[in-house]
Formats: C-alpha cells, sequence, structure tokens
C-alpha cells in the first residue's frame, strides 16, 4: 500500500526517475483544478529544475531554499516577471516531493564556511526557542540572510569571528538610505537577535548585538486609524452573499470586525475551532496562544453559510479555502489583507495606512472605549499581552480628551 501525500493521491515508488517525478507532479496538479495553460507553464519550470540540480550533482530530495535562490539566479533569466512564477513552482514542487515521500532533512552539523548550515541553525533557534511567529521569521530572515550576503566572502564562506562593529555599522549605514523608521527599526532588531544567537552559540567571542545602532521610534506618536460604525455596516453590507467566494468573505469581514481577529488568526482557524454547542471559537492567537471568544450570532450564522453552501468538501481543515484551485487553505495574511481592501474599495471607503485587515481591529477597539470599556476589558477582548499595546486607544476617544485639555491661551496672555 503506497503512502499518501498531502495532495491525497498514492505516491510513487521513490526510486522513480526524475522526469517521472515531475510528471507524477503536474497529474497530481491536474487532479486538484489545474488549467492546461497553469500545467504547461509549471511542468517547464519544474523540468528545468531537476535538471539544474542534476547538472550540480544534486538530488531533488536534497534540494532546499537556498537551492531555490540559486537556481532564480541562473544566468540565461532576463525577465523579472517570470522570477516569482518559477519560485513560487518550485517550492511547490519542493513540498510535493517531500509530502509524497516523507523526506526528512536531518540537522547538518556546523560548519564555520558553510552559511546555509549557519541560517539553519539560526532558524531553529527562532522557531524553538524563541517560538516566534511564522510571519515573524519571515521577516527576521529576510534581514539576516541580506547580512549575511553582504558580508560572505566570494566562495560562500563566513567566518563569524571576523565579523567586527566596523562592518555591521557599515551594513547598516548602507542600508538605512533612504527607508522608513518602521523598514529601519526591524532591521536592528533582527540584526541585534542574530547577533545575540551567535555569542550565545559561541560563535562570536564577544556580544556584537550591543555594537547595532538603535532607531529611534515613538511608540504611539500617532492615532490608530480606524473606520465608524456606519463605515463597518457600509462595507459588510456592499458585499455580496449570492457568491461562493462572497459568502467566504462575508464571513472573514465579520471575524474582523465583530472578534476583531489578526489574519493570520483567520488564515490558522480550522474546523474544529468552531465549537458550535458550546458557541464559542478557538483563536490560534500569536506565539502558540490559544484563546476562546465567543461566537457571536451573526458572526455564526456567516460561518455556518459559508460551510454549507460555500466550501468546497476537499481534505484541507482549514476553514478558509482559496476561492480558486488547488482548493487549500489561504496562504497567508496578505490573502486576508486584499479580501479587506477589495471590500472597502466597494463600499468607496479610502484609507490613508497601512493594513486593511486591521483596520477593522481598530474599529471594534474604537467603538468599545467609547462606549465605555475600560482598557483592560479592551486588552482582554483584542488578546494583548501587554496593556501598553492597547493604551493608544485612550487617544481616540476626543471627548474624553476634551475633558482634561486645557484652554488654549487668548491673545493678551493669561488672566
Amino acid at each position: 500500500m503506497l503512502p499518501k501525500n498531502r495532495f491525497g493521491s498514492k505516491a510513487p515508488p521513490s526510486g522513480d526517475l526524475p522526469d517521472h517525478r515531475v510528471e507524477y507532479f503536474i497529474g497530481t496538479l491536474r487532479r486538484i483544478g489545474y488549467v492546461s495553460e497553469s500545467l504547461r507553464t509549471k511542468r517547464r519550470i519544474t523540468s528545468a529544475f531537476v535538471l539544474w540540480a542534476g547538472r550540480r550533482g544534486l538530488s531533488v530530495d536534497e534540494c532546499d531554499e537556498n537551492h531555490v535562490v540559486a537556481f532564480l539566479r541562473r544566468a540565461g533569466i532576463r525577465s523579472k516577471d517570470r522570477v516569482p512564477d518559477e519560485r513560487a513552482t518550485v517550492r511547490l514542487f519542493l513540498r510535493h516531493i517531500r509530502g509524497e515521500e516523507g523526506v526528512h532533512h536531518t540537522p547538518l552539523r556546523f560548519d564555520p564556511a558553510r552559511v546555509e548550515d549557519l541560517e539553519r541553525q539560526y532558524l531553529d533557534h527562532l522557531r524553538h526557542e524563541r517560538g516566534l511567529a511564522k510571519n515573524s521569521i519571515l521577516v527576521y530572515m529576510l534581514y539576516v540572510r541580506d547580512f549575511l550576503s553582504a558580508i560572505r566572502s566570494r566562495r560562500g564562506a563566513l567566518a563569524t569571528r571576523e565579523i567586527d562593529a566596523g562592518r555591521i555599522q557599515a551594513f547598516m549605514l548602507g542600508r538605512l538610505r533612504g527607508r522608513s523608521s518602521e523598514w529601519s527599526r526591524l532591521l536592528s532588531v533582527a540584526l541585534r537577535s542574530f547577533l545575540r544567537f551567535l555569542y550565545v552559540r559561541g560563535k562570536t567571542s564577544i556580544d556584537l548585538s550591543r555594537s547595532v545602532p538603535t532607531v529611534q521610534r515613538w511608540r504611539q506618536a500617532s492615532v490608530p486609524q480606524y473606520l465608524a460604525p456606519q463605515q463597518v455596516a457600509q462595507v459588510l453590507s456592499a458585499t455580496p452573499r449570492s457568491t461562493l467566494k462572497g459568502r467566504r468573505d462575508y464571513a472573514i469581514l465579520l471575524l474582523l470586525a465583530r472578534l476583531g481577529l489578526r489574519a493570520g488568526e483567520i488564515v490558522l482557524m480550522e474546523l474544529g475551532d468552531i465549537r458550535w454547542r458550546s458557541g464559542d471559537i478557538v483563536v490560534r492567537g500569536k506565539g502558540g496562544m490559544r484563546d476562546r471568544l465567543p461566537l457571536l450570532p451573526d458572526v455564526g450564522r456567516a460561518l455556518a453559510a459559508y460551510l454549507r453552501k460555500g466550501r468546497p468538501r476537499v481534505a484541507s481543515r482549514r476553514v478558509f479555502l482559496r476561492s480558486i484551485p488547488p482548493r487549500v487553505g489561504l496562504m497567508g495574511p496578505a490573502a486576508v489583507g486584499h479580501v479587506a481592501r477589495a471590500a472597502l474599495a466597494r463600499a468607496g471607503i479610502r484609507r490613508t495606512s497601512r493594513g486593511a485587515a486591521h483596520i477593522f481591529r481598530h474599529s471594534l477597539a474604537t467603538e468599545m472605549i467609547r462606549s465605555g470599556a475600560s482598557l483592560p476589558e479592551i486588552s482582554e477582548v483584542l488578546r494583548h499581552r501587554s496593556q501598553d499595546t492597547t493604551a493608544i486607544y485612550a487617544k481616540v476617544d476626543f471627548e474624553a480628551l476634551r475633558s482634561v485639555a486645557r484652554p488654549w491661551l487668548r491673545s493678551g496672555g493669561a488672566k
């Protein structure tokens, strides 16, 4: 009996030739709904990747994200438009191979000359020791890989003991020109975390994290953008519920507006997280935390309508699925952001800040504080780890602020 892969089909013997594995991969995609034009493109890209790996003496079982990057940088690619398709296809192919044959990469021993080993160890550190969320890990690794790429030698070697404060500060200054304060802050945070990791693991003799320049960014310096209750109602009423996609989007918008869920929390929601009998929802929050929120009547009705008349019957346990093949869970928080942006555009509402999905969370907190809720109560609903995060919503209660504001001095001075 052959094992089943994550697509639900039986896997071929692991000894099949590479071209057979490509054809099996394409056949699997065809069975889950990919169209002919897309299959032709993915066959061409996957075959090119297998050929590229074979010329370098690599098996596809050995390939990881670093090999994907090297493949994208190969000679012959002249159009940047092809890079996103190639990246997505090769990643999907590698996930398919590992899922169908149970390939598990054993951790490699650390070799000071291999940057890839260092990246892998730091990635494990973020996942298992720091317990960071997936999106946070992606952000950290983006900055750290850029740093390692800048300081490695032409042969790809890296002598960690040769890293010094001068090289760190030169890298920072070269990257900060023209960048926003938030981008610069994240760079300094990620670099400081990586250098501290090197010191703790004994790869540097001193803690170089202290040499990373700090980026000044005032906390709570701005007022969060929000929607008025009538605007939230306008967005919801403008969302059609006569189509499969419309019922899905309406349920997502209600989770954003009524419960203040984060985009990533909606993506991770599974069928078993909806407790119909007890009337609550399990929320998979930051850092692996799980909380329960009440299943409000309108939210429950929207979820039931989507699950009964909108959600395809597939093996995935994720509540919200892609509206086009393959019918798998949403790929990430950006998908929820796209739903929110489209809903705001339909309602004719323009926003000035980033984060279309998060604006509903701000709107819920704003309405709560204007209705008399305390900051601890809002912190509990939004599941903030610190009430300092919730304190910014005190700024939006303008009526309360007027009561404590001092009168403006008139001409002639105070009397």
